[in-house]
């Protein structure tokens, strides 16, 4: 699904001299490097404070910290969606409160949310699946009459821009807080584990900064419950020097997304992805949906040719065994359900060749001759 062997090698002689510095100094946490790579991600995003951690899903549980939510306070949040973005509201004993999602980009459905909103909600977290935004003017405008804060789980889209009346922004800089994960499949990937928060709040960024220090300003010193949750001096050397190549990664991935479109979006029984309105897509995963109910069928048919392929995701976050005590059942949000049985989706990555993705191609025609 991803090659990153080949991603570094391209980049193999800056990645090993910057972790060499590194091992050079011995400042191995919260190292000069860290700060570097903040602030080049701060002027890239355009955003006034980025404050790394050391995942994705700590990110988003120390937004929530940081934004003072409390025991039984209710979060919204798309029920089709990798699990984490739930799970942190569960740990810090917050009610999810499950959304559907819109049935062509995967992203959280806008016009649910005045069915849910009500005096105990206190957060919506929309999600930019697989690297395209939804609508966040007007999820935005929806949130602030209500007084609701927004924290965009941007895990899958940074470096995705999203239309506004002001221009162009960056994905997760338009809330109160955005989040990000730096998985190494990621858009902008480590070599490890590794997250960031976003914020225009210099005051909330200090909080953040705070809370994933051990609720300290300075050592020793506790003001508030933290974490201990810190980007490693050697992965923010190694996302420093990734973060030069990212638009260059990102135009990778939409050339591979056009090349797919045009090879398969004339068999009628897929549908490529449809491309939101309100933003680029940045092509973290490149999905599908199946429409005749082979899916599964087809899945395997492609790993019999050595091609991979994955279900993101093969059960929406409201059917799993761990959060069914909130009393949701099937049939509750029918969209995320119906695509649980429908997406796959195919390699993406910044070094696929051409010639593999003809391969992938024919094989997914060959698979709907056989079938017919």
């Amino acid at each position: 699904m991803v090659d990153l062997q080949n991603q570094y090698k391209s980049i193999k002689e800056q990645v090993d001299d910057e972790i060499q510095k590194v091992v050079d100094t011995s400042a191995f946490i919260n190292g000069p490097i860290v700060k570097q790579f903040a602030g080049n991600l701060e002027k890239y995003l355009d955003v006034k404070k980025v404050i790394p951690c050391a995942n994705g899903t700590d990110a988003l549980q120390i937004a929530m910290m940081g934004l003072g939510f409390k025991t039984g306070d209710e979060v919204i949040v798309p029920t089709f969606t990798y699990v984490a973005t739930v799970e942190v509201i569960a740990l810090l004993g917050l009610k999810p409160v499950f959304v559907d999602v819109d049935g062509n980009t995967f992203n959280i459905d806008i016009a649910a949310l005045p069915k849910v909103l009500n005096k105990n909600t206190v957060g919506i977290v929309p999600v930019h699946l697989y690297g395209q935004s939804p609508d966040m003017i007007e999820l935005l405008e929806i949130a602030s009459n209500e007084g609701v804060k927004v924290i965009e789980d941007t895990a899958q889209a940074l470096g995705t821009q999203i239309s506004t009346p002001q221009g162009e922004k960056m994905a997760g800089t338009l809330a109160s807080v955005g989040t990000t994960s730096f998985f190494p499949s990621k858009n902008l990937g480590c070599f490890g584990d590794g997250g960031a928060l976003m914020t225009n709040d210099e005051v909330l960024g200090q909080r953040l900064w705070q809370i994933a220090n051990h609720g300290q300003e300075r050592k020793y010193y506790h003001d508030s419950i933290g974490l201990n949750s810190r980007l490693d001096s050697i992965q923010a050397a190694v996302l420093d020097v990734k973060l030069k190549y990212l638009n260059r990664y990102i135009e990778a991935r939409q050339k591979a997304a056009k090349i797919y479109d045009d090879g398969l979006n004339r068999i009628e029984q897929i549908q490529c992805p449809i491309r939101s309105r309100f933003s680029t897509h940045s092509f973290h995963q490149y999905t599908l949906k199946v429409l005749d109910q082979s899916r599964d069928k087809l899945r395997d048919f492609l790993a019999e040719r050595g091609i991979p392929s994955m279900i993101y995701y093969p059960l929406p976050v409201h059917l799993q065994k761990a959060y069914r005590h909130y009393g949701y059942k099937r049939g509750d949000l029918p969209m995320a359900e119906k695509l649980s049985d429908q997406v796959i989706s195919l390699p993406i990555h910044t070094e696929i060749e051409i010639k593999e993705q003809e391969y992938i191609i024919d094989q997914v025609h060959a698979f709907y001759r056989k079938s017919i």
